[in-house]
């Protein structure tokens, strides 16, 4: 397979070169042919010079488009680029790269049109703040009830999509809080989505874009823009 990996990344000058060796690394040691496309979304750190220099794709955004524009851009040049999947992961370091053989692996033998990794299938590594827990089993309840998939960690941005899913998001992605809506997307055009087992980190470098202040008016937020999919998406089909 020809895997692109898609690291969306905004002010990550202390990580994204970890980051990129990393996956490197793992790809070599496992024998998979894999290209980091690195899309810096316009940052105002040394983030550009840093990804210049490193063995990847730099992808560098006139403005800045967010996190889904961002991952948006990277899985465009996936498919116009013919990779067969492209593995989105953050540029912070949250992502152990080791775990990407786990994703491909899943796609391969269970014929997964979307891999996810989630955190809390063996509850090891970090498993995020009390607050934000309780935010992703809301939206696990949320989206079961609307499309019947259950989805463990339903914000992870460890995935892996084909390039059925790709064609997809090539029209429309989700812009600021992408993943649940995603979900929602890939649901609703049939795919067959799955989820792995896999330990996370703390982030290694950057701010979160969702502050504890800020958690009450993301899960308002991203439930609505669920439901606005949701609704679009059926009267459009």
């Amino acid at each position: 397979m020809k895997i692109a990996v898609i690291v969306p990344a905004y002010n990550e000058e202390k990580s994204i070169a970890d980051v990129v060796k990393d996956v490197n690394f793992i790809a070599q040691e496992n024998s998979l042919h894999i290209d980091v496309i690195v899309i810096n979304d316009y940052s105002g750190d040394t983030t550009s010079e840093i990804i210049s220099r490193l063995n990847c794709v730099a992808l560098n955004l006139p403005i800045n488009l967010g996190i889904g524009g961002a991952v948006q851009t990277g899985f465009k040049y996936a498919l116009e680029n013919g990779y067969d999947c492209a593995i989105q992961i953050d540029g912070d370091g949250q992502h152990p790269a080791n775990e990407i053989p786990k994703l491909v692996n899943a796609c391969i033998q269970n014929k997964l049109d979307v891999v996810i990794g989630s955190r809390f299938i063996s509850n090891e590594g970090f498993q995020s703040s009390a607050i934000r827990r309780f935010g992703i089993n809301y939206f696990k309840r949320l989206i079961a009830f609307l499309v019947g998939v259950s989805i463990n960690d339903s914000t992870s941005g460890y995935r892996l999509i084909n390039r059925k899913a790709m064609e997809i998001v090539n029209e429309y992605y989700p812009d600021e809080y992408p993943e649940p809506e995603a979900i929602i997307l890939y649901s609703l055009y049939k795919l067959k989505i799955g989820e792995v087992s896999v330990t996370m980190k703390e982030r290694q470098g950057g701010v979160s874009s969702i502050g504890k202040s800020a958690s009450v008016y993301y899960m308002f937020k991203v439930t609505l823009a669920i439901l606005f999919t949701f609704i679009r998406i059926k009267f459009k089909k």
